[in-house]
């Protein structure tokens, strides 16, 4: 397809025309990432979201509608799918269309966010004329955003199928009742060992609400704290004692690695602050009222000292019908996730896996897993690889499996560079075996 020609870009022109809600794309620079012979475009849509659109010269077809991770917690900006697209261009290098949206808002708001991604789609069919297929890719806490997406826009919704397959890479699957229990237990099991977020001459707040609105800090100063108690900022050799011992039990406690407690505290400070202050009328839908802390020196002692919150239910149930995957995608569904990810775990798959079971879209799930990577990225020929196979599942019913992931992987060495290390014989266990359980309030 050729974008500039006349007739093309005409008959784009009148199609955005005619909605008069949007104003058209405009040319724009790509990210240096980009290949120089793509096209790429810009604009603000209606909800006061920010989005770019990148299309390679040779296009195949296929248009990528991407979720992002996150999320952000202050105003949409352009940069922010700059950045989208600097990271995921090698959908664009693999000759696919890429689209993406900030979002109208910062925040965790996950079906506002699947609005703007299917208001981005018609925005890119008004530019491009229909796409051959069109994926939904969600990264991170955008694999929420477009596993809800999925549920929201289908063919029973829309008239017309919208999306013939979704990818979820590195995804937060377990939905805002269970994605987010652990980051509460970090608050109290740190709290415990530390003292000091609230220090005892500020005022005590409960825990679960992340931090009260009128309280001006900065993720800066929550790293300072963080610092003057366990010197995760330090080399290991540089930490007291006491410094070492205390990051070692919350890492047994928590299961995750004293890098991550870090980013994870501040998501449990200010994403808590957001969703209690903005999305449940000022309740919290988190708790861990009755939850048994284990993998301490000294667990009793633990359980009897550890600050205890109960979740509100209104809140939980308001939180639940945002952010909760129902598992009623009736299209292919591919997943990724590397197994030593520590912000997404992957138990967390495993509850995506009862999730789309119990809605009884099982076997339109295939997940994979591999033994390298990140948590933001994972390699660059995994993700053309995925494609593909997801790719071949919409055109030709052949569905994937992890070894002909792991094959095709290698093969898109040659073009890609290496970086393939799918674990094919891998399954997660389930998530209640990393985050202790509890019930609904």
């Amino acid at each position: 397809m050729k974008l500039l020609t006349c007739s093309v870009w005409g008959a784009a022109l009148l199609a955005i025309s005619a909605q008069a809600a949007e104003t058209k794309p405009q040319p724009a620079a790509c990210p240096k990432a980009v290949p120089e012979t793509a096209q790429c475009f810009s604009g603000q849509d209606s909800a006061g979201a920010f989005y770019m659109l990148a299309v390679p010269k040779d296009w195949s077809g296929v248009l990528v509608l991407h979720a992002h991770g996150g999320p952000e917690l202050g105003p949409p900006s352009l940069d922010r799918t700059a950045e989208d697209l600097t990271r995921w261009a090698i959908m664009v290098k693999a000759g696919h269309a890429w689209a993406g949206s900030s979002f109208r808002q910062g925040g965790v708001e996950v079906r506002a966010a699947a609005e703007d991604t299917e208001r981005l789609r018609g925005i890119a069919l008004d530019l491009l004329g229909k796409p051959r297929r069109t994926i939904l890719h969600g990264q991170s806490w955008g694999a929420s955003v477009a596993a809800r997406g999925g549920e929201m826009f289908t063919e029973k919704t829309l008239g017309t199928r919208p999306y013939d397959g979704v990818l979820l890479t590195s995804g937060v699957l377990g939905g805002g009742s269970r994605s987010y229990d652990f980051r509460l237990d970090l608050r109290a099991v740190y709290q415990y060992y530390c003292g000091n977020h609230p220090r005892p001459d500020e005022a005590a707040y409960p825990l679960n609400i992340g931090l009260p609105v009128d309280v001006k800090m900065t993720g800066v100063e929550v790293g300072k704290r963080v610092s003057d108690c366990l010197a995760l900022d330090k080399p290991v050799a540089e930490r007291s004692p006491e410094q070492q011992k205390k990051a070692a039990q919350i890492e047994k406690i928590l299961k995750i690695p004293a890098s991550s407690i870090q980013s994870h505290l501040n998501w449990a400070t200010f994403h808590f602050r957001d969703i209690v202050s903005k999305r449940t009328g000022g309740a919290s839908p988190f708790g861990n009222d009755g939850v048994r802390y284990t993998g301490s020196d000294d667990d009793a002692a633990l359980n009897a000292g550890v600050v205890r919150v109960k979740a509100d239910p209104i809140a939980q149930r308001r939180f639940a019908e945002d952010t909760d995957p129902q598992g009623a995608i009736p299209v292919p569904v591919l997943t990724v996730k590397w197994i030593s990810d520590p912000t997404a775990f992957a138990e967390l798959d495993a509850q995506f896996k009862e999730t789309m079971t119990r809605a009884g879209t099982a076997d339109h799930l295939v997940q994979t897993f591999t033994a390298k990577g990140t948590h933001s990225y994972i390699s660059d020929p995994t993700y053309p690889a995925l494609m593909g196979a997801l790719l071949d599942w919409v055109d030709m019913g052949e569905k994937p499996t992890p070894t002909g992931v792991a094959a095709r992987c290698k093969a898109a060495e040659a073009m890609f560079g290496p970086g393939c290390s799918f674990e094919p014989e891998y399954t997660p266990a389930p998530l209640s075996s990393r985050v202790a359980p509890r019930g609904a309030p």
